[in-house]
């Protein structure tokens, strides 16, 4: 029996390949996705894909230009908490990415539409790392005596008394919204621990179950995609987070694209419940499979 094509052995560049040599394993034939047609719209997770510590990485800037430049419509999504929309829009021109405000969601402005939707007027204690209050907009915070516990981007603030302090509001009854539950992301020191290994100790010391409102909540894509004023079929999201950004978009009926740059580990790959799409070496190398797609 002929051995599968692996990458850079004769495979079209983002084709799925079945005996990946970073996997070590066959990989299963699961899938989320719908069948799709020509690509209306690219959602573009934003830390670990284009850039790592804010530096942009290899050949992205060019492949974003290039994307941009062909009229494709663009919706940057991610869950990073340190930053306003504002100030990751300024980060990201000045890395040389032709981008916007408005291009761009954020956990902490989807987590203001939230609460306005489901809890109005609710009073919040933040646990954040990092000043997001502008894109919170109208959310109330306070001190003290909180309806909702409200928990961001983990970081040095994330200590035993803030920790034993959320512990004991939620006792009290506080709920528990969180802006995503990722366990770690990539800077350029290396991985660092991230809100969802916080997130899962008080879930169980405090026995509640934490709202998660950033990715992969099925309503941050559905916002995203309809921004772009598409259907999900027509949309693409890549992403170095196999479970947050590629199969909870698959779930959505939106093509799914793994890169293996940020916090991609292959353990991780092999693990997951499904498989992606396609799977590429970069962000550098999404204007070919885009032109594969539309073909």
């Amino acid at each position: 029996m002929p051995r599968p094509l692996l990458p850079g052995r004769g495979a079209p560049p983002g084709w799925l390949v079945r005996a990946d040599p970073m996997i070590g394993a066959v990989r299963r034939a699961r899938r989320y996705r719908v069948p799709m047609g020509r690509i209306g719209g690219v959602l573009i997770d934003i830390d670990g894909v284009l850039t790592v510590s804010w530096q942009p990485l290899p050949g992205a800037v060019p492949a974003f230009r290039q994307i941009r430049d062909a009229g494709v419509a663009l919706a940057l999504l991610t869950n990073t908490t340190s930053r306003t929309r504002a100030s990751i829009a300024g980060a990201l021109t000045e890395a040389g990415f032709p981008v916007h405000p408005e291009d761009i969601h954020t956990a902490p402005t989807v987590t203001a539409s939230y609460l306005a939707a489901h809890h109005p007027g609710a009073r919040c204690l933040l646990l954040n790392s990092g000043d997001i209050r502008e894109d919170l907009g109208n959310v109330t915070l306070v001190e003290d005596d909180p309806d909702v516990v409200l928990v961001g981007g983990a970081g040095e603030e994330f200590d035993y008394p803030a920790l034993n302090r959320i512990f004991g509001e939620l006792r009290r009854g506080a709920r528990l919204i969180a802006m995503h539950r990722n366990l770690y992301w990539r800077t350029s020191a290396g991985l660092r621990l991230d809100t969802g290994a916080f997130l899962v100790g008080l879930e169980h010391a405090a026995r509640v179950r934490a709202e998660v409102v950033g990715k992969p909540s099925a309503a941050f894509f559905d916002t995203a995609v309809a921004g772009l004023g598409i259907a999900p079929d027509q949309a693409l999201m890549i992403g170095d987070d196999i479970d947050a950004d590629v199969l909870a978009a698959q779930r959505r009926g939106i093509t799914g694209v793994l890169v293996r740059t940020g916090k991609y580990l292959p353990e991780t790959h092999a693990a997951a419940e499904a498989d992606p799409d396609h799977v590429l070496d970069s962000f550098a190398d999404l204007p070919a499979l885009l032109e594969r797609l539309g073909s």
